[in-house]
């Protein structure tokens, strides 16, 4: 698929959620694969950010995990399409991405982790799904679209850095942009500094405690979605606990609206890849909806935003 906004050709178009859906939902569980082997093996790092993965130039990578006195990484190549296991001091493996079942990539992986030395095991069932089909006997999920995925992780790209720009305004406690393999989305959270009450749980197959542990601090949260939640890729934004008057705060840009069921304000990628500033117009959206929150929510802006701190 060609852009139409040369100007922005650097923000590709996307597929709808439909013209991709098996390569996604193929392509989630391949991540959450990885990325339990990083929970499993890494130190615990609170909200789960120790489990997390990260854009890289090519794809996703786990960045160093430790592992037995050396380190070792898995990366998604999503340009040459391999998936590769570099270790330090020894040589690397790597296996061509292509359709195949989820049980024929975890065989993968898992042989391949041995041949380097590196044992590990794994809750080998999805998180955060309806179906959550074990790892060994899905064979449910099986696709591929190496142009599809290719036009995500450029997306990707560019929606890290606006992120990676958005956090450096903050000098409070604040996520990277990392990516969360739970939900299969890209996102960046600010903090006040204050607890936050219980969390009800509830998320698909996971255990509640992981909620109550990753919502345990009032927070303003955005990321995006390549599709889950309205049918098509949008941004979303939201606050926990949302505050009284946040759904009414006039957020930017004009596309951007509250979504009540859902409850968070939702952009859609196509609102920010079409338009003539799409950097300019994401973070309308990321710095106007946490104001709807930290206004709203009485967060001490002056202690924790890095202008308050330079103009003292």
């Amino acid at each position: 698929m060609t852009s139409t906004n040369h100007a922005n050709n650097s923000w590709p178009e996307l597929p709808s959620m439909n013209e991709w859906a098996d390569t996604q939902s193929t392509v989630h569980m391949w991540t959450q694969i990885v990325g339990k082997v990083r929970l499993e093996l890494s130190p615990w790092v609170n909200h789960s950010w120790g489990s997390v993965l990260y854009v890289s130039p090519v794809g996703l990578t786990t960045s160093a995990i430790p592992y037995e006195g050396s380190t070792f990484d898995i990366e998604f190549d999503f340009v040459k399409h391999r998936l590769i296991i570099r270790s330090s001091g020894k040589e690397s493996n790597s296996f061509e991405l292509k359709p195949m079942t989820v049980a024929e990539f975890y065989e993968k992986i898992m042989a391949d982790l041995h041949e380097l030395g590196i044992k590990v095991s794994i809750l080998a069932r999805p998180v955060e799904v309806e179906e959550a089909i074990p790892f060994t006997d899905d064979t449910k999920h099986n696709s591929y679209d190496a142009d599809a995925i290719h036009r995500y992780w450029r997306a990707l790209v560019q929606i890290d850095r606006v992120f990676s720009e958005f956090r450096s305004g903050f000098v409070g406690k604040s996520s990277p942009s990392h990516f969360f393999w739970g939900a299969f989305d890209l996102a960046v959270t600010r903090f006040s500094g204050r607890p936050a009450p219980k969390h009800p749980g509830g998320a698909p197959n996971c255990a509640d405690w992981v909620m109550e542990e990753a919502y345990s601090r009032e927070l303003s949260s955005a990321g995006f979605w390549p599709g889950t939640g309205v049918g098509e890729p949008a941004f979303y934004s939201y606050a926990y606990p949302e505050p009284n008057g946040y759904r009414d705060f006039s957020v930017k840009p004009k596309e951007a609206y509250y979504h009540t069921e859902l409850g968070e304000y939702l952009l859609l990628y196509h609102d920010v890849q079409s338009s003539s500033h799409p950097d300019a117009t994401l973070m309308e959206f990321l710095q106007s909806t946490y104001e709807a929150a930290a206004t709203n929510g009485d967060w001490n802006r002056d202690a924790l935003e890095v202008n308050a701190v330079n103009s003292q």
